[in-house]
């Protein structure tokens, strides 16, 4: 079972790459990550080295201000494997979106990374 502390890092760990995409620093979210990073969608899974990740992280980030609202669940597989459900509404100009998605991360050499993302509809 997970402590306090424990969720609590995690959902810091998610402020920390939240502020990151809303700076749209891509470099910064790929310090993040231990790659390869698995992108899992409808009907497909790929892996994504760095260049990719960098490359379409920053073009599904776009170029306006875009605000996002969510909730995250964190779900612990064990001290070192967790998957989080986030339920976001992204607003920008001209409208907004409902999504929900789930991130896997892994902690290694003490610190979370991410590691793994699914969504449904791209």
């Amino acid at each position: 079972m997970p402590t306090e502390r424990d969720v609590a890092d995690v959902l810091e760990w998610f402020e920390r790459w939240d502020a990151l995409a809303a700076a749209k620093d891509v470099e910064a979210m790929a310090d993040m990550a231990l790659f390869p990073v698995n992108a899992v969608t409808d009907g497909s899974a790929e892996q994504w080295d760095r260049e990719r990740f960098l490359r379409d992280m920053a073009a599904s980030l776009g170029e306006g201000e875009v605000k996002m609202e969510s909730t995250r669940t964190p779900h612990f597989i064990n001290e070192n494997l967790v998957f989080v459900i986030t339920d976001a509404t992204f607003t920008f100009e001209g409208g907004s979106q409902a999504v929900r998605y789930g991130d896997l991360l892994v902690k290694s050499d003490g610190r979370w990374l991410f590691q793994t993302m699914a969504q449904g509809g791209w």
